[in-house]
């Protein structure tokens, strides 16, 4: 029988196919025998999420491909030269879900002799993106599609959509006008002061003392005060194909920080006037620097990178708070710890034909000072009430070249909650208790942290 025409696995098509669909019937035709030396799927995963939806084709040799798009219905057609279709490859039918944003179904078939078609069936018009990987961290060789929106999703009007507004609505009743002194979140005031102080004194410390605010630039009506929303970005660490660490039972770190990431965003919800946003709310990978850009566009007042850190060695323990660093790492583990989360690009999966210079090169060239000095302050906050409830691997703030802490104009903390390659934290890290007290503390550090550096208004470098 003659190879199949390369329209074979495209609807619409009358020439006889071999496909594979969900729900479907295989339909068998003899195909010429592939070469030896043809490529093997290994494993395929699939990754939904809001934002983009990235199938993963892990394979032992690179692929040579191309691909198109199809219209009316929506479809993405990609053929891979050099490929052995196997069951592996097959099983790709299954994975995809039905509540997969982008894609309908997938269809595989041999569509010639050492050329394997994968037609998506689109839910919507996609933007895809193909490229490879090379072989890091345990993977062997990736071929990657990630199937964009045409219209990306916008995280600040993502977060607005997600919001309660019942509980941010307005007093019925005039407020006081702003007087100096008074603070913008929670609308703390000398109770709530004099509280947060005689905690700081308990923890021997002593805070600055509170900064009277300024409001944001805009017209009340007579009698009422000037509400300044609050928004705070949150960024589990890792996601998708970049697990993090794993503990001894086999536990990710992705999973970990995302939960404890849920937990947090509730509890600061319940404070008044204040909004939160996730750099990822599901399993799928966010590139550090889109991380960064996505608490830049919702401009966000503060940012808290959330992570669950392993050493060489099982006995490491403690929680340990970062902030960027100018001048080179704090400590020789702090310098590890950077070049170690920086890999997530490499590990996570970016398309460096299509990565965005543009932040980068901001992020470089502008003076970080002014953003570590509060950024400290903001640590030392958490640190303080995370040293309640778990060892500190050191006692202060410690700094290192972090790439996801380079937002100019954000106060931003990478906050390693204990070392999940201890099998003793790793134990507490999946502990809904331990979670809970985690959540609690950063936000009391965050509270603490505002009560005297309350946001002000101010203009965002663009």
């Amino acid at each position: 029988m003659p190879a199949l025409p390369p329209d074979a696995l495209i609807p619409g098509s009358l020439t006889r196919r071999t496909i594979l669909k969900a729900g479907g019937t295989l339909l068998l035709s003899v195909i010429a025998p592939l070469p030896a030396s043809a490529a093997q799927i290994m494993a395929v995963r699939v990754w939904p999420a809001d934002e983009y939806t990235r199938v993963t084709l892990e394979n032992d040799g690179e692929l040579k491909t191309t691909h198109f798009m199809v219209p009316d219905p929506p479809r993405l057609v990609v053929d891979i030269e050099g490929l052995a279709l196997n069951d592996t490859l097959k099983s790709l039918v299954a994975k995809i879900e039905s509540n997969d944003p982008y894609i309908k179904q997938v269809r595989v078939g041999q569509n010639r002799p050492s050329v394997v078609r994968l037609v998506f069936d689109l839910k919507e018009d996609v933007k895809p993106q193909v490229f490879t990987l090379a072989p890091i961290a345990g993977y062997h060789h990736r071929l990657i599609f990630d199937l964009y929106p045409v219209k990306a999703v916008d995280p600040l009007a993502s977060m607005i959509a997600k919001e309660n507004w019942s509980a941010d609505a307005a007093p019925a009743t005039p407020t006081p006008a702003v007087q100096p002194g008074d603070t913008t979140v929670g609308q703390a005031g000398p109770d709530a002061i004099a509280k947060l102080e005689a905690d700081a004194a308990r923890a021997g410390s002593t805070p600055a003392q509170p900064q009277p605010t300024t409001p944001q630039p805009a017209k009340a009506a007579p009698g009422q005060k000037v509400m300044r929303m609050v928004t705070i970005a949150l960024d589990p660490g890792h996601g998708g194909e970049d697990p993090g660490a794993t503990g001894a039972t086999g536990v990710h770190e992705k999973d970990i920080v995302l939960e404890v990431a849920k937990r947090l965003k509730a509890k600061l919800e319940d404070m008044p006037n204040t909004r939160v946003m996730l750099t990822r709310d599901a399993d799928f990978f966010v590139p550090l620097g889109q991380r960064v850009e996505k608490a830049r566009k919702v401009q966000a007042d503060l940012f808290v990178s959330i992570h669950a850190d392993a050493f060489v060695e099982r006995t490491a323990r403690g929680s340990s708070v970062f902030v960027l660093s100018e001048k080179g790492a704090s400590s020789s583990a702090a310098r590890w710890l950077a070049n170690d989360q920086n890999k997530a690009d490499l590990i996570g999966g970016v398309n460096l034909g299509t990565h965005d210079r543009e932040l980068a090169s901001v992020l470089i060239d502008l003076s970080q000072t002014a953003q570590i000095n509060d950024s400290m302050k903001l640590g030392k906050a958490v640190l303080t009430e995370i040293g309640g409830i778990n060892r500190l691997h050191r006692g202060v703030v410690e700094q290192a070249g972090f790439a996801v802490l380079k937002a100019p104009d954000i106060p931003s903390i990478l906050v390693e909650t204990a070392f999940i390659s201890n099998p003793e934290e790793e134990a507490r890290l999946k502990d809904d208790a331990y979670q809970n007290q985690l959540a609690d503390a950063i936000t009391k550090g965050i509270k603490r942290y505002f009560a005297y550096n309350p946001p002000l208004a101010k203009s965002r470098i663009t």
